[in-house]
């Protein structure tokens, strides 16, 4: 099972993830993603939900208990992904490349493997102190840049500014 990839680019198509919609943090945050998923390329399953169960996840020997410690994924292929991977393939999936690229950088992995399972296990005291609305805003703000990037290009014309030369005319993407 992955934690880190680099598998954005080898990831077979829909990605399903496993997550804890009793959390709000994280109810917060896969639901910002899955708006800006506009390729369809991600499945959200609840693992809080009574009675959970998925075949996949049997045949993977991955239980409850392990899907609510940390976020599983597992891809078209059968490749299943825990902790920071599943956020830097989801992330790239709805089109947020600066966040995904944030969690894929081999400087900041370190410091992700250590953050996470400490969200991860304290996730329900953060969402009460409102860490998901704070975590919220902060997706639904990369998520406007990414499409105010997006909107300059149209007809493989850019309007944004090349800066390795002096702003003039529009060039081609």
């Amino acid at each position: 099972m992955s934690t880190h990839t680099d598998a954005a680019a080898t990831v077979v198509w829909p990605l399903t993830i496993f997550y804890d919609a009793s959390c709000p943090l994280c109810r917060e945050e896969m639901h910002a993603i899955k708006a800006w998923d506009r390729g369809n390329r991600l499945r959200l399953r609840d693992a809080s939900a009574p009675g959970f169960a998925d075949a996949r996840c049997a045949a993977a020997g991955v239980d409850v208990p392990a899907l609510m410690q940390a976020i599983h994924a597992v891809d078209g292929a059968g490749r299943w992904y825990r902790g920071v991977g599943v956020f830097e393939l989801a992330y790239g999936a709805a089109g947020l490349h600066s966040v995904a690229r944030m969690f894929a950088h081999p400087r900041l992995q370190p410091l992700w493997e250590r953050l996470y399972p400490w969200i991860a296990r304290f996730r329900q005291p953060l969402s009460r102190l409102g860490i998901n609305r704070l975590y919220g805003w902060g997706v639904r703000r990369a998520a406007a840049r990414a499409e105010r990037r997006a909107a300059g290009c149209r007809d493989g014309v850019c309007s944004l500014p090349d800066h390795r030369q002096v702003p003039g005319p529009r060039r081609a993407c």
